[in-house]
């Protein structure tokens, strides 16, 4: 199993629309606004859908104030800072131009340098990979699930249950789900109900090959979360 590399796990290539724009495509690293932002926010209040392809995020949809733009408007202070606008100009993707902040070629050497020293005082997991879990439970990182003029104030989940889920394999230990954990990123929003369904009160199964496909915990798991492969933080009940 190929391991994931620090810099450039969670990087999605957001291209709908830059061929027939003739501009190269977004470059996204999750790694940048996890320690900013919850999951919820981004994936439910700002619509950035959980598949390929499906936000539909356009250059005229940003300037409009939706997506990117939500934040990223030329006048929304952050930390202090003012965000720049994304596609608020509608100039040219030229080089040099404000454009290739986002419309930009991939460059491995580039995003090292910039992550090492965003991650230096972040924990890790033996992957390298940033834990942001622990990094949260630290006060290391505080990601905001609230945007002014956009999120709606909501109460807290009430649903704060562990939830033991059985291993099929002797060898394997059963997995210790915590809705505590999942609901300081996630909310109620992000998995329930198009990821995990109403049961109807009958238990559901999972296997580790639909999660591997991309189903379940394999929405947000392996590609942004953490590696299925670092199998003891979610195989850690014994099996009775």
């Amino acid at each position: 199993m190929q391991l994931p590399i620090p810099h450039e796990y969670g990087h999605v290539v957001l291209a709908n629309g830059t061929g027939r724009a003739k501009v190269p495509p977004v470059g996204f690293d999750h790694w940048r606004h996890r320690a900013q932002f919850t999951c919820r926010l981004c994936h439910v209040d700002l619509g950035f859908a959980m598949t390929a392809g499906g936000s539909q995020v356009t250059a005229a949809t940003n300037r409009d104030g939706y997506h990117c733009g939500a934040c990223h408007d030329g006048k929304r202070v952050f930390n202090d800072k003012v965000l720049f606008a994304a596609c608020g100009d509608g100039g040219k993707v030229e080089p040099g131009s404000a454009c290739t902040r986002c419309h930009a070629r991939f460059e491995a050497e580039k995003a090292l340098r910039a992550f090492q020293p965003f991650a230096r005082h972040l924990p890790r997991d033996r992957f390298g990979l940033v834990d942001w879990e622990k990094a949260e439970a630290l006060g290391r990182v505080k990601p905001v699930d609230y945007l002014e003029g956009v999120s709606i104030k909501r109460d807290p989940l009430k649903n704060q249950r562990e939830i033991t889920i059985g291993s099929k394999g002797t060898w394997m230990s059963d997995v210790l789900f915590s809705h505590p954990k999942h609901a300081t990123w996630n909310g109620c929003e992000v998995c329930h109900p198009d990821i995990f369904p109403n049961a109807g009160g009958q238990e559901r199964r999972y296997t580790m090959l639909t999660i591997s496909s991309g189903e379940a915990c394999g929405a947000c798991h392996d590609k942004v979360a953490f590696p299925l492969a670092n199998c003891e933080k979610c195989h850690v009940k014994p099996v009775q």
